[in-house]
This record gives C-alpha cells, structure tokens and sequence, in this order.
C-alpha cells in the first residue's frame, strides 16, 4: 500500500469532515472574540492542500509580529466548481483560493464578491500559476507523448469532471488548444478529437485530487491529465514509479484569490483577510508555492525553481478562448460542446 498518498489522502478527508460538520460551530460566527486570536476560513480547490498548510503557518507568524495577535485558518477542499457553489450557496468563506476566474465569478454573481475583485491584487489576483502535464507510469509503457497519444485505442485517460473540477476545465480547453493547432481552426475535426479523448477517459472524478487518487492510489488509467503541482507530489511521493511528460501545447493556468466581501464585512475580519491574500506575493510565500510545485508570479524567484519548471513550454491562454465567460459558455455550461461530445 502507498503509505505516504494514504496519509495526504486521509488528511484530505478529515479537513473536508470537519468543514463539513463541525468548523464553524467551533468558530463560531468567525469574528475575533478578543483580541488574543482570529479565525478565518479559506475555501480552496483541491491540489492546494500541501500549499497552505505550509502557507497558513507562515502566515500566522507575520501576522503575530505585524499586529500581536494569533490567526486560525481553517481550510475547505473539493472541486473548485463545486467549492464555488457551496460558497454562494452559504459555506461561509473569508476568503476563496479557487482554480479559476469563473469559479470566482460564480461567487460575486451570487452578491458575495464586489464587482472589480480581479484587480484587487497583482497578476489578476492570481499569485502562482500552474499548467497541465501528463502524468504516466514508469517507463511509460504506452509511449505516451503528446496529446494525440491519448485518442488511440487501449490508452486509459483519468481526468476529473469539467462540470465540478477547475482542473479539469484546464485539461480540457488544453486538449482543444492543441486539436485547434493540428486541425487549423476545423471546429468539426476538433471536436471530433475531444470526443475521441473523452471516449477513452475511464473515471471522471469531481476534482482533481480524487482523479489523482483513482490514478496513483486505485491504480487505474496510462495516464493522468494532471496539474503540474499534483504530477510533482505524486512523483514526491512515488519517485520510482511514475514520471512527467510536458506535452507540446498546454495552458496557462492561473488560479484565482478573492476576500469574500459580505462575509469578512459581517464577520469582522476583512484586515486579516486581505493581509491573508496580500501576504501570497510576498518573497517568503512566493518560494512555498515553489516548494509545492505552483509557478512563482515573481520571475525572479520563478527563476530559482528553473530546475524544476519547463520554462519555455509552449502555453496558450484563457484569452485564446475570448475570456472564461465565453469559455464557459460555449464548452462547459449545459447544452455546450463538452456535454454534446460527451458520452457514456
């Protein structure tokens, strides 16, 4: 058994319990009862567990110097997709750390969020980035290479779901960005190669830590369309049996943080989370995000993680797609292209 997956996998799970259950009546409303201690909670997506545990203890140590008082940040993961809907639906969150832009949106339409949050901090409120990579087994037995390997016959893709998982929105519109350069702007042929790709995907899982799981843990697939920061733990974790292939076109993914407005204004704790989201750009932050495998938004310590990152992989951009309103629309909402080429 992979002992050391079991345990992040377990963690997972409890941090999703005590969310689920019993975090918020232990915190109660989330205001400060005394100046001693603030609590605050961040709802994220589902690779960036690793991320802010570490973050969350750095964190708690600045704002102790900055203001003398003690910070307690509980986490919330799951699918980014659907991380936002229970947010708008009332999961109380200081704060969101979610996959995407849209996901954020979905909270601000539903009266959270003020409108202009994206220009609230630097690199679109984005301050690590990512892309997609392929992760395979050692040896990489079905000599899988670039995109166009995942539509032949017998190749088993894991992927999560793009109706629930950010993740998977960036797997997808990956794939599509490289059909559109093989097919010249051919919508028909394009399409007609995503539906061949997703008729080789065997589970979709609601986020991309599960699909990890079902991957690494369950043993199912040739290959996980991955986060680059979850391929990297997973060969952390597993050094001997699986290895990363950067495929010749990806995306730039960039996960977007936004304060929740309606909730740090009723709660009280809009200073400690804004701190929260500003203190991520700082050099201290910037390097954690490194150390767990997200991209650096200061070149010059994104520079330092060289020997990690294909920095001159070829990534196209959410803007290729006209923005993630039209991305959104036209791929991923009912009745759009992922639902017509989808098919069990």
């Amino acid at each position: 058994m992979k002992k050391v997956f079991t345990k992040r996998l377990i963690s997972a799970i409890l941090t999703t319990a005590l969310i689920g259950t019993s975090a918020f009546a232990l915190f109660g409303c989330g205001k400060a009862s005394n100046d001693a201690k603030v609590h605050i909670t961040n709802v994220s997506y589902d690779p960036t567990r690793e991320l802010y545990e570490s973050y969350n203890k750095i964190f708690a140590d600045h704002w102790k110097v900055k203001t003398g008082q003690e910070v307690e940040v509980t986490q919330s993961h799951g699918g980014s997709g659907k991380q936002a809907l229970e947010v708008a639906n009332g999961l109380e969150a200081d704060v969101v750390t979610l996959a995407l832009e849209y996901d954020v949106n979905a909270v601000r339409d539903a009266g959270l969020i003020n409108d202009g949050w994206i220009n609230n901090f630097e690199n679109d409120s984005s301050p690590y980035t990512s892309t997609i990579v392929f992760l395979v087994r050692k040896g990489n037995p079905k000599n899988i290479k670039d995109w166009n390997d995942l539509i032949k016959d017998g190749v088993g893709v894991i992927t999560p779901n793009p109706k629930t998982s950010g993740g998977a929105r960036w797997n997808y519109l990956a794939a599509w960005a490289y059909a559109d350069k093989l097919y010249n702007d051919d919508k028909s042929k394009i399409e007609d190669f995503v539906k061949k790709l997703y008729q080789n995907v065997l589970v979709l899982d609601s986020g991309a830590r599960g699909a990890t799981t079902t991957f690494v843990e369950n043993g199912q697939g040739d290959v996980l369309l991955a986060w680059e920061n979850e391929a990297y733990l997973s060969i952390k974790d597993h050094p001997d049996e699986y290895e990363i292939i950067t495929p010749s076109v990806s995306i730039l993914a960039q996960p977007s943080v936004a304060v929740v407005d309606e909730v740090v204004d009723s709660r009280g704790t809009r200073e400690v989370a804004t701190e929260y989201l500003s203190y991520l750009y700082s050099d201290e932050a910037q390097r954690i995000a490194g150390d767990n495998y997200y991209r650096p938004y200061n070149q010059d310590i994104l520079k330092e993680y060289s020997d990690v990152f294909d920095l001159n992989i070829n990534l196209v951009t959410i803007s290729d797609f006209g923005g993630w309103d039209e991305a959104q629309k036209t791929h991923f909402a009912d009745g759009g292209i992922f639902d017509k080429i989808y098919e069990k």
